[in-house]
């Protein structure tokens, strides 16, 4: 039997550990993913540090795949080995539980993440449920892809889950992992987009991915800015501060939508009175369904979206995380699978 390489994480907060282990075969409905690339998520921290519902140790992280079908189980259909694929946060369907049975197919009860409640793609190959894969575009490469496969698909999807477009005023909260490809999608989806972030450093970031405005955080009240704007309709938080969402959470306009796809378990410091004057609302976001991930790919591509990526080869994976934490990274480190 073929052997591969896999950086597992024993127990919680330990080290990444590189372990050599039987290419796995798939049963009924999964596939065998051989692994190209795969992003390095803040999220991964869930899988590196524990402490989220369902991880079990051992683990092998990552929910950012791109590579291409190596096996199909008995009933996949109409994946073929050797078809460009991708896997993300959303590990596949059950078909059978209520909620998939209503087609809201990201709260299946029996859904399982990819990388942090199944193991993921910090390997050579990556056993998946076949509903879990979606098709790569031919024009985009798998250093790219990958990302797209969590902070694209979270971006792109909540954006177009908001219904915003040409006549409405976004704002991207945060220009890094997630915020930099939020602005590139607010633009293109014809918004009048406001990037906020802390500091000065990243306003001509900002404007190069096309916003229109930049507000920095630190020079003043930044939901004053926004309002001098004229407010914003929608607020798309990618950042973790709830601080942060809070203090800018005073520049929408009536009817408008703080969406939260920054993870943080902190308690957002919002007075209720601020949600019944203007009808406000915040509104949390997942990523998506591998169809989604399919659009999101299509999109990134017709419209020249580019996600801001280092690679690093998997045997570095260590150093690579590091440096997604220490925010050095510019903006989506990859780690590439070649020997």
């Amino acid at each position: 039997m073929a052997s591969m390489r896999a950086m597992v994480v024993n127990e919680p907060g330990g080290d990444f550990v590189l372990q050599e282990r039987d290419v796995p075969e798939p049963g009924r409905g999964e596939a065998v993913v051989r692994v190209r690339a795969c992003g390095i998520c803040h999220s991964d921290m869930f899988a590196k540090e524990g402490g989220y519902p369902g991880v079990s140790h051992p683990v092998v992280p990552g929910h950012e795949i791109a590579g291409e079908v190596a096996a199909v189980g008995e009933g996949v259909h109409p994946w073929q080995v050797g078809q460009r694929v991708g896997v993300g946060w959303f590990g596949g369907n059950c078909g059978w539980c209520e909620w998939c049975r209503r087609g809201s197919l990201m709260n299946c009860e029996n859904m399982g993440i990819t990388g942090i409640t199944q193991d993921g793609g910090y390997a050579d190959y990556v056993l998946v449920r076949a509903t879990a894969l979606a098709a790569l575009p031919a024009d985009v490469d798998d250093a790219e892809a990958a990302p797209l496969m969590c902070a694209g698909i979270t971006t792109f999807n909540a954006l177009r889950s908001a219904a915003v477009g040409p006549g409405s005023r976004v704002a991207v909260l945060g220009v890094g992992g997630l915020g930099h490809l939020a602005v590139q999608y607010a633009v293109k989806f014809g918004s009048e987009t406001v990037a906020v972030a802390r500091g000065t450093d990243k306003a001509q970031l900002a404007r190069k991915l096309g916003a229109h405005h930049y507000v920095d955080s630190t020079a003043g009240d930044p939901a004053e800015a926004l309002q001098a704007l004229g407010g914003v309709d929608l607020i798309l938080s990618t950042v973790t501060s709830a601080d942060a969402m809070a203090a800018v959470f005073g520049g929408l306009r009536p009817a408008g939508t703080l969406m939260v796809v920054g993870a943080s378990t902190d308690p957002i410091p919002v007075p209720a009175a601020m949600l019944i004057a203007g009808a406000k609302r915040f509104l949390g976001h997942a990523s998506g369904t591998a169809r989604d991930s399919e659009d999101t790919l299509a999109f990134s591509a017709l419209q020249s979206v580019h996600p801001m990526i280092e690679t690093m080869p998997l045997q570095r994976v260590g150093e690579a995380y590091e440096k997604m934490l220490s925010g050095d990274a510019r903006f989506r480190m990859v780690l590439t699978m070649s020997s």
